[in-house]
Order: C-alpha cells, then structure tokens, then sequence
C-alpha cells in the first residue's frame, strides 16, 4: 500500500523555499499578491521522515478501539461520498519561528531553525471526524482519540501519532482530502489528513491511516518526548518582505503583512518603524477568519538611507498580544515575540 519516495516529492525551488533537511520552509516574500491562500507549490513541508507514496485503490482508514461499538474501514470513493464541509485553516509547526530564540533573543533552542514560514493556509475539503466517529457508534465513555500516520516509523518512536482529547475530536477536526480544490498533494497528506484547527501542526497526522478511540487516556512520543504541552498556537505576524529587503528612501511604500493566532481573531495589529518606540495601527483587509490568518497593511515613506528594523505585533480577541520578548521554551516551541524584520533603506 506504501513505497518509499523522495524525502520530498515537490520541487523547492530557491525562491520559493529554505529547504531544512527533510522539510522545507516557505519564504514569506512568495504570498505577495498571493490572495488569501497559501499556493499549493509554496505551502510549507514538515516531514519526521520522507513523502510516501500510497495506493489509494487499496488504503483504508480504520477507525477502533474500546471508544466505539462498531469498528469500521473507511475506503477513499466512500469517503469523498460522504457529506464534506470547507474550512479555510491554517497550519502552523509549532516551532515556527525557533530561530529567533538565538537571533533575537541570543537564548537558542535545539531543532529545526525556523523562520516565520512553517505556516500555511489552505482550503480544506473532508469530512468531520464526528461523522466517521458516529459511523463506528462511538460510545459515551469515550476518552481520547489516536490518529496515526502511514508514513515511515520515525527513528525507534514508531508511525507518527498524536492522541486528541474526544471534545476536540468531535468539535471542528477535519479529514480532509482535497487542498485548495485538488486532491491532496502527497507532501500534504494524500489520501487524507487531519485538520485541527487552532492547533499545532503536529496534531493534524498526515497520510492517514489509524484511528484508535479510547476510553482511557492516551499517549505517544509525540506529546510526552516531544511538544509536550504544547496545543492552541499562540499570536504571531509576518511581513510579506524578503529578509533584508531593500527599499529607496523618499518614496511611498504599502508593506503587506498577515497576523495569525490559534485562539481567536486578530482584533488589532500595530507596526514600528522606529524599534518599537512607536506604533501604528495597520489597515486589516480581506477575510477575518478564526483559526486562519488576517491579511492587513500599512502605507510608509523612509526619510533616510541605512539599515532599519520593521515589527509588527498584533491582539487577537482574547487579549493576547505579542510580547517584545518571550520566555525561552526548552524546544523551541512557540515563539510569539515581535519579530524584528531587518531592512536597508537604499537611495532610489
């Protein structure tokens, strides 16, 4: 049912990516003009070993366990038969931004050094989880739920898995088969993939296969040995700006950027020319959606020549707003401090 492929399947052209071993981080710069959705050829790939390829002729996603009175085997046709809903979602590795633990903060953190770009949103198309939950009769005592993986046992940890708690499982969780209208790619998932909303990445198992509902509590290396405690993703923004972008002095520029945050909408964003001595409010446009991203920008005309910092902070409606500074996780995990995003105002 599964062969082996290339680590990954997509190409990672230069411009497009920063290619960190076995995943590949998407360079902000790529979504301007963009529109709301991340393209398919730019969306950010997390890999824990390398794409596999799956029969889907012959896949089924097997939902079980002690949760449910009626264990069942789901096929593709039958699944993509049954009633679908659309969510536009994002998905964010939870170590999206470690980097700047040591950049910025000169406290590194170990793992992959991502920038702002392990993030992506997308139009998902799937059935919820409940659904095929309430297909296999799940019971009242149930407790958690396990999906897992089909890709490749990850050093001596196994498939990758994660166990969800059955009031999310049964909330707003996807599983989804199709990415911005197609099927989905094999990077992200093909067959069919989770997509929990607000989450971290790690929650939303791609290449589905195994769904285990418990009435006792679960766990897996994948959130005791790693991203332990670590759920709803915090608030985070990004401008849509090469590093280091060079930008002439005297003349008006419109900067672009997006906000995001797992708890709610963005309510505010606020942008700093001067090191964050002072702050503007940023003009929001586009959709406001929860669980996504806000697209906003602002209008500026630098009055002299060097280099200069951009950050932008937002609020999202819960209150939250990034901090200047953040305690140092011990992986690296949720970095949601201004970023400082470095330019160079140049003459015309």
């Amino acid at each position: 049912m599964t062969q082996a492929m290339a680590t990954i399947v997509k190409p990672l052209p230069d411009h497009l990516f920063r290619v960190h071993g076995a995943s590949a981080e998407m360079r902000w710069e790529t979504m301007s003009g963009q529109g709301y959705h991340t393209p398919n050829d730019r969306f950010f790939v997390r890999n824990h070993t390398f794409t596999p390829l799956i029969d889907v002729t012959t896949w089924r996603l097997q939902v079980h366990g002690a949760g449910v009175r009626c264990p069942r085997a789901f096929g593709y046709d039958e699944l993509r038969a049954m009633p679908s809903r659309t969510f536009d979602v994002a998905i964010e590795c939870a170590g999206n931004g470690r980097r700047f633990y040591g950049t910025q903060q000169h406290d590194g953190a170990p793992g992959t050094q991502w920038g702002l770009g392990a993030i992506g949103v997308a139009r998902w198309r799937g059935v919820p989880l409940r659904y095929l939950l309430q297909q296999a009769g799940v019971l009242p005592g149930a407790i958690d739920v396990l999906p897992t993986g089909l890709d490749a046992p990850f050093e001596d940890y196994g498939h990758v898995r994660r166990p969800l708690p059955i009031d999310k499982a049964m909330d707003d969780v996807l599983v989804a088969y199709e990415m911005n209208g197609t099927p989905l790619p094999p990077d992200h998932g093909f067959p069919v993939r989770l997509v929990v909303p607000g989450w971290v990445g790690i929650a939303s198992i791609k290449w589905l296969g195994d769904i285990e509902v418990s009435t006792t509590e679960l766990s897996s290396p994948w959130n005791t040995v790693f991203y332990a405690n670590v759920t709803t993703q915090p608030v985070k923004s990004a401008f849509e700006l090469p590093w280091n972008a060079r930008l002439p002095v005297g003349k008006p520029h419109v900067l672009h950027g997006r906000s995001w945050s797992g708890r709610g909408r963005i309510v505010r964003v606020e942008v700093s020319f001067d090191g964050g001595i002072s702050w503007r409010d940023a003009e929001h446009h586009g959709q406001h959606l929860v669980s996504a991203w806000l697209p906003w920008h602002i209008g500026w005309a630098p009055r002299r020549t060097g280099p200069g910092v951009l950050m932008a902070r937002a609020t999202d409606e819960t209150g939250s707003t990034q901090p200047l500074i953040t305690p140092r996780h011990p992986f690296g995990y949720h970095f949601d401090a201004v970023v400082q995003h470095p330019i160079h105002v140049v003459n015309g």
